[in-house]
């Protein structure tokens, strides 16, 4: 796993007109090669009467696609996937839609549009950065619940519920950078009686 997940933040879309040629950029976050041909699917139904519907994604495995979608060859798919890229964020998918109004663009045009539409539904959507966690519990006395909590507090932590039986148990996530910190502040404060058990993984925003 990826200590930074950069990704987009919600659907988006946004609508440009080049030459008479209109351009509808879509762009959404996914969590899958089977949710990015999904999304694409999606709009190509929507706008089964476009001549083209480009598309292109990026997923945190490294995996990458595109399609011109029968326009030229590198004219298309290519750049769309090159914005993509360059704005930093995986498990992102972009279609384009192009109604074509009768002038044709040239190649250069072509690049030109599409990374547009491509660039104008990403700012659309946003980008989020989320980075890893370590999903953590400590579990402490009564006597130093708050001690505890306020320790935590000095970091990158986020407080979930605690179990109040014989022991007060604490669950919180910590930013992962930090948990070697943590660990030392939590045993040199309460003399190594508390450590934190790591439960797992997760991302999250900071």
């Amino acid at each position: 796993m990826m200590d930074v997940l950069k990704t987009l933040g919600k659907e988006a879309d946004a609508e440009f007109t080049e030459k008479k040629s209109v351009f509808i950029g879509y762009a959404a976050p996914v969590s899958s090669e089977d949710e990015a041909r999904e999304f694409v699917a999606k709009i190509k139904k929507k706008h089964a009467d476009a001549r083209h519907n480009v598309s292109a994604y990026v997923l945190s495995g490294g995996i990458m696609h595109s399609s011109d979608d029968g326009e030229p060859s590198g004219t298309a798919g290519v750049p769309v996937l090159e914005v993509i890229k360059k704005s930093g964020v995986v498990n992102a998918v972009v279609v384009v839609t192009r109604y074509f109004g009768g002038i044709l663009l040239g190649a250069g045009g072509l690049v030109r549009a599409y990374s547009a539409a491509a660039k104008a539904a990403i700012d659309a959507s946003g980008v989020v950065v989320y980075e890893k966690f370590d999903e953590c519990a400590i579990k402490c006395s009564y006597g130093d619940y708050n001690d505890v909590l306020y320790r935590l507090s000095q970091f990158t932590v986020k407080v979930g519920q605690a179990a109040f039986d014989e022991n007060v148990t604490v669950s919180f996530s910590v930013l992962k950078e930090e948990r070697g910190r943590l660990d030392d502040e939590i045993a040199a404060r309460f003399d190594g009686r508390y450590s934190v058990e790591k439960l797992g993984e997760k991302y999250d925003v900071r």
